[in-house]
């Protein structure tokens, strides 16, 4: 269970990741400047566990892998949108943070509590005491996530010599 942070439509990558942080490969470096513009605090107070929850278009604008590893270093849960840019999408499924396709993110409140469940897809919402179903990902998507990204999946895939 964790908390949610709530942001609107059109999130782009430049907002969850200033593009003057793109020379930093450290990804626990690059969490300490998630959302710097908009939310200075959400670095310092986001916890383990937690979401981030936006409307329309998550992740637009350039397709800098930074962004997702960004937010995964935060150790967020999950990122729960209405919808998302296509590239941001897979770059977060490729480096292992779940990206949920929910079409009623906007009925969750800042600072609600949530939970997921996987195997029925549907986010818990404790505060409200109200479920919302989320678009299940196909089998080989799971199995990338559950691997930890596509580098790790390949790697059991194919063994560490490849």
């Amino acid at each position: 269970m964790g908390r949610a942070w709530k942001f609107g439509d059109d999130i782009d990558t430049d907002v969850i990741i200033q593009g003057k942080y793109l020379v930093i490969n450290d990804p626990e470096e690059l969490a300490k400047h998630v959302f710097e513009n908009v939310r200075p605090e959400f670095a310092e107070k986001v916890k383990e566990g937690d979401f981030v929850v936006a409307g329309e278009n998550f992740g637009c604008g350039s397709s800098r892998e930074h962004a997702p590893i960004a937010l995964k270093a935060c150790r967020i849960e999950a990122v729960i949108a209405k919808s998302y840019a296509r590239i941001f999408f897979r770059n977060a499924i490729n480096i292992g943070l779940r990206a949920i396709e929910c079409r009623e993110a906007d009925r969750i409140e800042e600072g609600d509590e949530l939970e997921i469940d996987y195997e029925r897809n549907v986010i818990i919402n404790r505060t409200k005491g109200e479920e919302y179903a989320f678009t299940p990902l196909p089998d080989f998507l799971k199995e990338i996530l559950d691997s930890g990204g596509l580098v790790s999946y390949a790697k059991k895939l194919y063994g560490e010599s490849r």
